[in-house]
């Protein structure tokens, strides 16, 4: 069993539920809420975001419109200095209206949450981010479960990334994670070093019902 905390959450975004979340925001998360081109997304980043820091709040019994964010050295979003003593480590993502949190102490922690459904160009997509041991895997596959396996793929990389740091991971492609429908999560190689000498693990976990998660935390 992994030595993090999961949380899902279902997103509320009808206006008022937004404007009351919009409300424990950063003016600096506020602005970035307005990159989003899509309401829908929008509304769904404001709304995950307050959520995190509701839970934070809840965990280091802080008002959650007090937590200050940084991005650390390996480019991984982190709280601000004056919280350093307490170790947590948390990563955060949503798609649809479920958002998914992980909470680890003293560990990196990864987490990423997809929703189950046909990849039409399953194929080409996959050829930029599957390493070679993955793309002979995923020839293998009868071409009913090739969207399935490559979302597999997706989460757990995602998590496997978010984990490591965007400014410290190798490509999508140097890395190499189970993907067969029905294998367990599993890291097989991260940029040349095998996946037990890597310094995480992974696991999928079910954030609900046609929804696919994966989280992956540090080992040593």
């Amino acid at each position: 069993m992994l030595p993090i905390e999961v949380v899902v959450k279902r997103l509320d975004t009808r206006a008022e539920a937004v404007a009351a979340a919009a409300r424990l925001l950063s003016p600096a998360e506020r602005l970035r809420a307005t990159t989003f081109p899509a309401e829908r997304d929008r509304r769904a980043f404001v709304v995950a975001q307050a959520l995190l820091r509701e839970l934070l709040g809840s965990r280091l019994a802080v008002a959650p419109e007090t937590f200050e964010f940084v991005r650390d050295g390996r480019g991984k979003p982190a709280l601000a200095p004056r919280f350093v003593a307490s170790e947590l480590r948390f990563s955060v993502d949503h798609t649809e209206d479920v958002a998914v949190y992980a909470f680890a102490h003293g560990l990196e922690v990864g987490i990423d949450v997809e929703l189950v459904r046909d990849v039409p160009e399953v194929d080409r997509i996959g050829s930029g981010l599957f390493s070679h041991a993955e793309c002979e895997a995923y020839g293998h596959l009868d071409p009913l479960d090739r969207s399935l396996a490559f979302l597999r793929c997706w989460t757990r990389k995602e998590a496997l990334l978010k984990a490591i740091g965007a400014r410290a991971g190798p490509r999508l492609d140097r890395c190499t994670v189970s993907l067969t429908p029905g294998e367990p999560a599993r890291i097989l190689e991260v940029d040349g070093v095998p996946g037990e000498r890597c310094g995480f693990t992974l696991s999928d976990f079910a954030p609900g019902q046609g929804f696919l998660g994966a989280v992956a935390v540090q080992t040593s």
